[in-house]
């Protein structure tokens, strides 16, 4: 566990995780910072979340200590829309329940850390998401062999593309199918996720890097009013009226804050309206007006496209990390300034 200042490190490791484990002293329970690991991995929609209680050595292994923690812990956790906690009892020092079964606490029949790292299933099926494919580079070899070639290469995020499909480029809107997939070289029928691929259209249309070819039945709608739920990153106070410039995949726009609806305070896990700036770690919601549309997805259906950056456009610093649409799983609606201090999740 980081202190307070590490908090943008620990939203920038854990936007890519699949798994996070929380480690909580026997002794002292769950503490403020277990509260804001906990609201971190339910902001990055993290699936798979370990409370690995250490130190049970230094309370007598008694699993009534285990328990409360456990129980107070994974009830926090639900609220907060934590789909999955696994809680383990566990002594680093003695190594109990690390890698082998603990015989001082037979009460406990769960995994074992380790146990629990390799089995636990951390691969979604991106191949069913929607499918998204930004592109990186127009590929134009303009050699006698290839007189004609027009390639759009780049990484798909997210889902399949076949052969044939008919797809949709965002923003312009421009629709066509596919004519061929290349894949190292080769041609395929299908692509899928994770894959770098150049994929050749049946009609000449303008595509550039930046846009995003999608299915044409599963296009998702472009916009210039972004809300998101941010980090923010740097030294500088990101205020109301700040203009950055946006890094959507491939796509870097022009971009204005509109507002600061709330920050959320991670003392006490509060939400606080209207705080007007940003400092170094805070998290809060932001509206953005961007110069052009953006085809974005929310951060719930797609960690790869429903994420950005804000750059600062004087020295390229990165400025802000941002996660598109609702903040939590079950979010609830931020108190307005007549009420009393705070709202805690």
């Amino acid at each position: 566990p980081g202190h307070v200042q590490y908090t943008r490190n620990m939203v920038t490791g854990a936007s890519t995780a699949e798994l996070t484990v929380i480690l909580v002293d026997a002794r002292n329970g769950v503490v403020e910072q277990t509260r804001r690991h906990a609201a971190i991995a339910a902001l990055l929609r993290v699936p798979h979340v370990v409370l690995a209680v250490n130190k049970m050595d230094l309370v007598a292994y008694e699993e009534h200590a285990f328990a409360a923690i456990a129980e107070e812990f994974t009830a926090y956790a639900t609220e907060l829309g934590v789909p999955e906690v696994t809680a383990i009892p566990i002594s680093a020092l003695a190594g109990d329940n690390v890698v082998e079964p603990s015989a001082n606490m037979d009460w406990y029949g769960g995994p074992t850390v380790l146990e629990h790292l390799e089995t636990v299933p951390v691969s979604h099926d991106l191949a069913h998401c929607h499918a998204r494919l930004p592109v990186q580079y127009v590929i134009r070899p303009q050699t006698a062999e290839h007189p004609d070639y027009r390639g759009y290469a780049g990484q798909i995020a997210a889902g399949t593309f076949r052969v044939g499909e008919e797809i949709t480029v965002l923003p312009s809107g421009r629709t066509t199918r596919i004519a061929g997939i290349d894949l190292l070289g080769e041609p395929v029928d299908v692509a899928w996720t994770t894959q770098s691929v150049t994929v050749l259209l049946e009609d000449d249309i303008d595509v550039s890097r930046g846009d995003l070819i999608v299915p044409t039945k599963d296009a998702p709608a472009t916009t210039q009013d972004v809300e998101a739920t941010v980090c923010h990153v740097a030294d500088a106070p990101l205020t109301v009226g700040h203009r950055v410039l946006l890094k959507h995949g491939t796509r870097t726009v022009k971009a204005i804050v509109k507002d600061i609806p709330s920050r959320l305070t991670l003392d006490d896990l509060s939400l606080h309206p209207h705080p007007g700036r940003l400092v170094a770690n805070d998290i809060g919601r932001v509206k953005l007006r961007t110069a052009e549309p953006l085809p974005v997805d929310s951060y719930a259906d797609s960690r790869r496209t429903g994420s950005f950056i804000l750059i600062d456009p004087a020295d390229g610093t990165t400025l802000t990390a941002g996660m598109v649409g609702e903040s939590f799983a079950a979010p609830e609606p931020v108190k307005d300034a007549a009420d009393d201090d705070g709202w805690d999740f």
